[in-house]
């Protein structure tokens, strides 16, 4: 498989700018398959196709505020940062994205409050766009964390080009979110509201949950034809034992498992064995996954429409068949359905 094989003309305005009115009030195209069908419903029409014992799996990991805006040492230019991952909670150390990254050197100060109170220097310059941050703060660890939330923004993709809105920082994270560290969010569960959750939890439908820390790896692009070539950046992952047993009893009655996200896939195709059981987890996953995978977990999944040539799209496509993959996305360009993070959503079957 190529990269080139998962290429498609995508019109910009496809792209969505804002969520849908309601969560659960996105369009969702319904792929089957066995035969091979396609169908057009709304996403809360989703709960029709599930019955008592099936299982849906949710990735509760939570959006921090990722995106600070600082001011540079002595010229005063303003420096997007976006905060990656914290490498050492002692000594506040940061890998971090810088905007524009050719103005930031080893030794630079960026200044983010007025009084001086939050200032960070840069000590490495791990990779063209990347940088190695330290956090100068005068207070205690959880002060230092609140300051970072009070002065974050909510890290909306660069593809929105509008100004962050009050609305996303409820909307651009899931209604299940509990476990803070992701820098995006996990963009499938964005569908479902309390009163949709309610219905499924009246079907008798069961629930599990796996941490994945969303980071910007699952959005880089692909840089090589050779898909083989091409190295993810590592995110990092938690599953309990209580979520495992609940995963692997269901899959050992055969019932319907359902993951809700290439990021809750991700994660359960890193922790599952050979035979099929997922053990409980903790560490860090860069596994890429694309045609052909043999999968062990799901045997159903919910995810949004993905960008031409993303990992994302080469996950759907090992999962569904790339042939009907790329047919159902000639489909939603032509329905003129929502792509990307705050876009429509696609039940595979």
């Amino acid at each position: 498989m190529k990269t080139s094989d998962f290429n498609f003309d995508l019109p910009e305005e496809l792209l969505a700018e804002h969520p849908s009115e309601h969560r659960d009030e996105a369009r969702l195209m319904v792929l089957d398959r066995k035969t091979q069908t396609i169908e057009h419903k709304l996403f809360k029409d989703v709960v029709d196709y599930f019955d008592e014992k099936d299982l849906f799996i949710f990735n509760n990991t939570k959006v921090f505020p990722a995106r600070l805006y600082g001011n540079k040492e002595k010229t005063g230019a303003k420096i997007e940062v976006f905060l990656l991952r914290e490498l050492d909670k002692e000594t506040r150390v940061w890998d971090v994205l810088v905007d524009p990254a050719r103005k930031i050197r080893i030794g630079n100060k960026l200044f983010f409050t007025e009084d001086e109170s939050l200032v960070a220097e840069v000590i490495d310059n791990t990779t063209s766009r990347g940088r190695t941050l330290r956090f100068l703060f005068d207070g205690s660890y959880e002060e230092f964390r609140a300051k970072l939330k009070e002065l974050g923004e909510t890290p909306l993709p660069k593809y929105i080009k509008r100004d962050v809105e009050p609305e996303d920082a409820e909307r651009y994270q899931t209604i299940y979110a509990k476990v803070e560290g992701a820098v995006a969010a996990p963009t499938a569960g964005l569908h479902f509201s309390k009163h949709l959750m309610k219905r499924l939890e009246i079907k008798g439908i069961d629930f599990a949950e796996v941490t994945l820390h969303v980071g910007l790896g699952t959005f880089n692009p692909i840089e090589v034809e050779d898909l083989s070539k091409h190295k993810m950046e590592s995110e990092e992952i938690i599953i309990d034992e209580k979520n495992a047993q609940i995963i692997n009893n269901a899959v050992q009655e055969n019932r319907r498992v359902c993951a809700v996200g290439t990021t809750t896939m991700r994660a359960l195709e890193t922790s599952v064995s050979s035979n099929k059981k997922i053990s409980a987890f903790q560490g860090w996953t860069n596994k890429f996954i694309y045609p052909p995978h043999d999968f062990g977990v799901a045997n159903t999944m919910i995810t949004n429409f993905h960008t031409p040539k993303s990992t994302l799209i080469m996950m759907i496509a090992a999962f569904a068949g790339r042939d009907f993959v790329m047919h159902a996305y000639e489909e939603a360009v032509k329905e003129k359905y929502k792509f990307y993070s705050y876009g429509d959503a696609m039940l595979i079957l």
